[in-house]
């Protein structure tokens, strides 16, 4: 990794972890493209190690905010689909990663974009942490069905309770993806030197959320998104 390249990913991941730290969602939507353009290899392992201190960092924050019961649900939902998540990822071929990473990151934008609101219950709970479960430990993302299910939630408790239910199955895809042999030491040495970037993202949202519209910076995220999306699979 050249020190520019480097310096590139740095901007990138702390600027992704201050639009995270102020809407709930944003960090993997916006790196995970980045990072299968420099090298696929680094998805999914370096980006969720790198979401370890961002997303304990905005749930002990914000942690009187956290829907408990929903919590539960969701990562019932994740635990099952960690494995099948695992399954795509080992079925995968380079090529097929970027695709499948292209195509994860334009559905779930356009979910959060124009899906019908909802009130969080324990079947689309359930259901939201099993597809999360799946596309979180094979590409990455994950992060905008969990805000779809709370988009109608006051700020602190969607980003609290989507930062606590990240921060639990992040462990947990970790643990399966090291245990399936995907864990290198490439992916940690990658995330030690980013992991700088997200701290200082993460403290600087404190400050953005209270000054950013929240409404229009989602929708930017979610349009950059898509447009990642988009020139990676081209």
């Amino acid at each position: 990794m050249t020190l520019s390249l480097l310096t590139l990913l740095w901007v990138v991941v702390m600027v992704s972890a201050m639009v995270q730290g102020t809407v709930g969602i944003g960090f993997a939507l916006i790196v995970a493209p980045v990072f299968a353009m420099v090298d696929p290899v680094y998805l999914p392992v370096t980006l969720l190690v790198l979401m370890l201190p961002l997303n304990a960092h905005v749930a002990w924050r914000e942690r009187t905010a956290i829907d408990w019961r929903g919590t539960g649900w969701i990562t019932l939902g994740r635990f099952l689909g960690t494995f099948a998540g695992l399954a795509l990822l080992l079925a995968l071929s380079v090529r097929q990663m970027e695709i499948a990473v292209g195509l994860f990151t334009i559905l779930a934008a356009l979910v959060a974009l124009f899906a019908p609101p909802f009130m969080p219950r324990r079947t689309s709970a359930t259901s939201v942490g099993l597809f999360t479960g799946i596309s979180e430990t094979a590409t990455g993302i994950g992060g905008p069905p969990l805000a779809l299910l709370y988009q109608h939630a006051p700020g602190p408790r969607l980003r609290a309770t989507v930062a606590a239910c990240f921060l639990i199955g992040e462990v947990f895809s970790l643990i399966v993806l090291a245990l399936g042999g995907r864990v290198g030491r490439d992916h940690l040495v990658a995330a030690a030197l980013l992991i700088p970037a997200v701290i200082l993202g993460s403290f600087l949202s404190r400050y953005a959320h209270a000054h950013i519209p929240a409404a229009r910076l989602r929708l930017a995220v979610l349009l950059l998104s898509i447009l990642g999306g988009l020139v990676l699979i081209a």
